[in-house]
């Protein structure tokens, strides 16, 4: 049976149920435990630049975002120019401006993070790998005018990592990395949408001590409250990454706890960190992975190292019923090494989280790309039941290519909505920031829906 764009066929689902559904407003068929994506399109909004995968690093964020029904997206031009874009999501058509900043394209950590802000203001940082902060802020509610503007005005000379999180109350949250690699400290900043202006939270939420630093991912849970994983780096070979750790805040980033509720002192060594899991040196353990939290606020943090078998391994810890929990995806076959420093060429993605729900049960879905999957963009889905092990479903979602990306979504979008829109570009990624010359590709998102 011929299957649409982006499907791929299930012995779980059968002709009649396929053709019975064809019509509906989505392409889609139903297989029998309903954990299959459902794919309702994608439209073109410009040709970015392919030759590295600075667009692409799943450490932006946002590389897409919204405020009610319009939707934003930054990218760089073969140029080096960054281009925003905004649409209703109803429209295929993207308005779009090349605007006058500009990144360092051959290094794939100087990406475009952006996030709209409750008022329909845009705010982004650019082009950072321990250099000054480069922010910027719209005009105008909705606009794609943005301004140069100074944030806070101090620590802000060695930037890396710049990323935005909107809470639900209208706050949002600046993190970045102070330093480099191997010897760094998280940085805080809140914004209050009242005042317009930012202050500064804490100039070292997590301290490496001049001897290491964190790797962090955040998110933000329905109740608000602002949860970060990291693992540690002890130099600047990825070699080096250890262990998963974990906080949370539930005052918008100034006081911060263990998942036992135990308080932190602050700033977070290595001595204080609670270990979500223990993973030694030379694991295979990948930094800047992603995390998200389910309805009740309990957290999920995704990330890949090598485990009991051979091979690197997609790896799920989360928290349940007072304790973390471990799932080892464990579909891989083929083995790799993360030793050295810079940008790799991996053949796999470092993985995506989202966080849904289906009756009493949370759902995960793991978005990410593999070479043994033709290094199509692939999700991995799971119910989460108490104490049983989950049992992990693959589909692919778009059937071509997309070399050396990373997946990034909308996250405004899948919480109010449960619509989850991917940022999709096919690009390329040498060793240790090198470049592949190649054409610009289009940049492209994705719709997709369980």
């Amino acid at each position: 049976m011929q299957l649409p764009f982006g499907f791929t066929y299930n012995d779980e689902i059968d002709a009649a149920s396929f053709f019975l559904l064809l019509g509906c407003h989505c392409a889609v068929f139903l297989p029998a435990q309903k954990l299959s994506p459902v794919v309702c399109g994608i439209t073109t909004v410009g040709d970015g630049w392919a030759g590295n995968s600075v667009n692409t690093v799943i450490f932006r964020k946002h590389a897409l975002t919204s405020v009610a029904d319009t939707q934003f997206i930054a990218y760089y031009n073969q140029a080096g120019n960054v281009v925003l874009g905004k649409r209703h999501v109803a429209d295929t058509g993207w308005q779009t401006v090349v605007t006058a900043f500009t990144g360092n394209i051959h290094d794939a950590h100087n990406s475009i993070s952006i996030v709209a802000d409750a008022a329909g203001y845009l705010h982004m940082a650019w082009d950072h790998h321990g250099h000054p902060l480069h922010y910027a802020k719209s005009e105008a509610p909705g606009s794609l005018r943005l301004h140069s503007m100074e944030m806070i005005g101090t620590q802000e000379q060695k930037v890396t990592y710049p990323e935005f999180h909107a809470l639900p109350n209208g706050q949002l949250i600046f993190l970045y990395r102070d330093g480099s690699s191997g010897n760094g400290n998280l940085v805080i900043n809140s914004y209050n949408p009242a005042t317009g202006r930012w202050k500064r939270m804490h100039n070292n939420l997590i301290d490496g001590e001049g001897l290491r630093n964190a790797y962090w991912q955040a998110c933000v849970d329905a109740k608000g409250r602002l949860h970060v994983s990291w693992v540690w780096r002890e130099s600047p070979d990825v070699a080096s990454n250890h262990d998963m750790c974990y906080a949370v805040s539930a005052d918008g980033g100034d006081t911060w706890q263990q998942s036992n509720g135990k308080k932190y002192d602050l700033p977070i060594t290595a001595a204080s960190a609670e270990i979500a899991w223990r993973i030694p040196q030379r694991s295979e353990l990948m930094n800047q992975t992603s995390m998200a939290a389910n309805d009740k606020g309990e957290p999920f943090i995704i990330s890949y190292w090598r485990g009991a078998g051979n091979v690197p391994q997609y790896q799920l810890l989360y928290r349940q019923k007072g304790e973390w929990q471990h799932s080892d995806l464990g579909f891989r076959k083929m083995n790799f090494t993360l030793s050295g420093m810079g940008t790799k060429s991996i053949p796999i993605s470092r993985p995506q989280l989202v966080i849904g729900q289906k009756r009493r049960h949370s759902t995960v879905h793991v978005v990410f790309r593999d070479a043994e999957r033709n290094s199509v963009i692939s999700i991995a889905s799971a119910a989460v039941k108490s104490r049983k092990p989950l049992q992990w479903q693959l589909a692919d979602v778009y059937e071509q290519s997309v070399a050396a990306w990373e997946p990034n979504y909308d996250v405004a979008q899948w919480t109010n909505n449960k619509q989850l829109y991917l940022f999709v570009q096919q690009v390329v990624q040498a060793d240790a920031e090198g470049l592949i010359k190649t054409k610009p590709t289009p940049v492209q998102v994705l719709q997709v829906k369980w």
